[in-house]
């Protein structure tokens, strides 16, 4: 065992997975399966009464007055667009330093998505580089808040209201995430979220839900939703097939409880970390993610900066410790090969593709310790030849 090891070893943890997705559900197991039983014994698989108390509960917790489920956080996105008629000669203005989904919606309808550089703190797109961007043909704008921290939608929406652009809100990672007391998904059009198992309300499966205080395209989501059908066999548009199954509702339901609790764990966590790299003096080392003024961060990732090129190499040491961590996301969108087309018109994207080379996550779920976090930390300060001391000072380890 290596000196390194022989630390590790020490705080009692041998081991932190990124995430453990089973020591949330695993106390839930009988309220799981109770709810299970009950849409069994129904027959109701699809549209059954869990799916219509889920989108109620989730249109309550976003602070809007319309819920409408899908069959995913991509589907939201995608029926948000044609829900807004975006299609060939459209363009929609998106950030290039997140998940696949928030562009791919925009291609496959044949509109043209445009790729906005992001805030080097928040990494949430950049509202000042909006404005450059904004052409005739752009027909919607679609922040992330990613990692769980709401974008900049004050300076968002004002520009877009300039503009006469609808704004669609991609909070995938951020329910009850809030930005000056509003919540994530009620500030612009419609807000789209995720039940991708890896969020911070996460199903067993896919699952997604439109959220908006628009009756009328709250209606239009419906129907697209539906195959566009209204009344049965009666088809007023071509919609899809996308719809939130009831056992997945059901399951979501019963998690839907423990939110909040979850969500202050999840900040807990966030913090202890902020005090621990600071007593090891990482936070001269590393970049640590930052809380921005008037936002409530839900922490779906505590996401670090790795600067000077050693993201890599820390990675790999914190595996050989049995550490968990993840890039999200090593290739910005703009640098996709099914985005090669759009090469030549592209806008410099710096604070995108530096954010790509140094951003490392680091475990955050609810039910991680004190212990583990202690563990995660002192794996890092290893790294960096740091003894941590967590009841004192931090010192440089002698050569």
């Amino acid at each position: 065992m290596t000196t390194a090891n022989k630390g590790v070893e020490s705080s009692g943890v041998s081991q932190v997975p990124l995430l453990d997705i089973g020591r949330g559900n695993g106390p839930l197991k009988e309220e799981f399966m109770a709810a299970f039983e009950s849409v069994l014994d129904s027959g109701r698989f699809l549209f059954g009464p869990d799916v219509f108390q889920l989108e109620e509960t989730c249109a309550a917790a976003s602070h809007a007055k319309f819920g409408i489920g899908c069959a995913s956080g991509s589907d939201a996105l995608l029926l948000s667009l044609m829900a807004l008629d975006i299609g060939p000669g459209d363009e929609v203005l998106v950030p290039s330093f997140t998940f696949f989904a928030t562009a791919s919606c925009v291609w496959r309808l044949g509109a043209k998505p445009v790729f906005v550089d992001i805030e080097p703190t928040s990494f949430n797109i950049d509202p000042t580089r909006l404005q450059e961007q904004i052409t005739p043909n752009t027909k919607a704008i679609i922040p992330v808040h990613l990692f769980g921290q709401c974008a900049d939608m004050t300076e968002i929406n004002k520009i877009a209201q300039m503009h006469d652009i609808p704004v669609i809100e991609d909070a995938a990672q951020a329910i009850l995430a809030e930005h000056k007391g509003q919540r994530a998904g009620s500030m612009s059009l419609a807000g789209c979220i995720s039940f991708y198992p890896t969020k911070n309300l996460g199903g067993m499966g896919d699952g997604g839900m439109l959220v908006t205080n628009d009756e009328e395209f709250a209606a239009k989501l419906k129907l697209l939703r539906g195959h566009g059908m209204e009344p049965r066999y009666y088809h007023q548009v071509v919609g899809i097939n996308s719809r939130l199954d009831t056992l997945q509702a059901a399951a979501l339901n019963v998690k839907m409880k423990h939110m909040a609790e979850w969500t202050e764990m999840r900040r807990q966590n966030a913090m202890r970390y902020h005090e621990l790299f600071s007593q090891c003096g990482l936070d001269l080392v590393l970049n640590l993610p930052t809380e921005t003024e008037g936002s409530y961060h839900v922490w779906n990732q505590y996401t670090v900066r790795v600067p000077r090129g050693g993201r890599d190499s820390l990675r790999k040491h914190l595996a050989e410790l049995k550490v968990g961590s993840e890039i999200y996301y090593p290739v910005p969108l703009h640098q996709q090969q099914c985005f090669a087309a759009l090469k030549e018109e592209l806008a410099p994207l710096p604070e995108t593709e530096k954010a790509a080379e140094e951003v490392l996550a680091l475990p955050i779920f609810p039910e991680l310790t004190a212990a583990e976090q202690r563990h995660v930390v002192s794996s890092i300060a290893m790294y960096y030849g740091i003894e941590a001391n967590f009841e004192g000072k931090a010192r440089r380890k002698s050569a």
